[in-house]
């Protein structure tokens, strides 16, 4: 069957599996750290560095937190918290990731229908294939088809930057105009439209841990600054906003 999407790339965090409040519960305990040994006085709480930094790894938090707090670290030192991150994370991941509700049917549905899916992610691939192992849909990606912003790239990069997307359509020999993604955050949605990939705003995590409201604040943003194609309510509500997407792209 000729199908206007070639390809369905998928962001992990907070789109396939709610793991985003865990990463960031393992790694404020070393943000923290890393202020006081620069001796800047601020601290943060989980809830303030989500609000911060969700959507970006922990390398791109660091250098967030160094423009933010005027310090700087040293490359050997931004490795070390990078290293220690990922263990405290994965560990983390491992006991406690849930999937986001409906995921698994619907990849179940699109593996029958014959969509390929590959999961592009800005975290650390130990993390990410750790969070997939954990509610049990990393049998609908190969290894090779989990690509990480902080580990496939050489040098590492961070969401919004779009080099993960494209070098995920590279591999996978895709276009990114014939691909589609879903994302939940602003950084991810900036990147997925920089790379020229049509991308549906998946907000129903939101409802599940901060309530409607931020729910709806969160549709209105992916939609109006980032140019969503569709906004995911509910994974049920998928196959419905992946026929839109496939719909805008026949009339290109």
């Amino acid at each position: 069957m000729d199908r206007q999407v070639k390809y369905v790339l998928l962001d992990c965090d907070n789109t396939l599996v709610l793991s985003e409040r865990l990463a960031f519960e393992a790694c404020t305990e070393l943000a923290n750290e890393i202020l006081e040994k620069h001796n800047v006085s601020d601290r943060y709480t989980v809830e303030q560095l989500l609000e911060t930094f969700v959507g970006q790894n922990f390398r791109g938090m660091m250098k967030g937190l160094q423009e933010r707090h005027s310090f700087t670290m040293k490359p050997a030192e931004i490795d070390g918290y990078v290293d220690l991150e990922v263990v405290a994370v994965t560990n983390k991941l491992k006991q406690k990731a849930t999937e986001c509700p409906g995921a698994t049917a619907e990849l179940e549905k699109l593996k029958q229908d014959g969509y390929p899916m590959a999961v592009v992610s800005t975290s650390a691939k130990p993390r990410v294939v750790a969070s997939l192992e954990k509610v049990g849909i990393d049998h609908y990606f190969p290894n090779e088809h989990v690509y990480s912003a902080a580990t496939t790239l050489n040098p590492p990069s961070s969401k919004p930057d779009p080099a993960i997307y494209l070098h995920a359509c590279k591999e996978l020999g895709v276009k990114p105009e014939e691909c589609v993604t879903v994302e939940d955050s602003r950084s991810g949605a900036t990147a997925a439209k920089r790379a020229g990939i049509p991308f549906i705003g998946y907000v129903g995590v939101y409802r599940i841990e901060e309530g409607e409201e931020k729910e709806k604040q969160m549709a209105k943003l992916l939609t109006e600054e980032c140019g969503a194609k569709a906004i995911l309510y509910n994974w049920s509500e998928f196959r419905e906003c992946l026929e839109k997407v496939e719909g805008d792209n026949a009339n290109i």
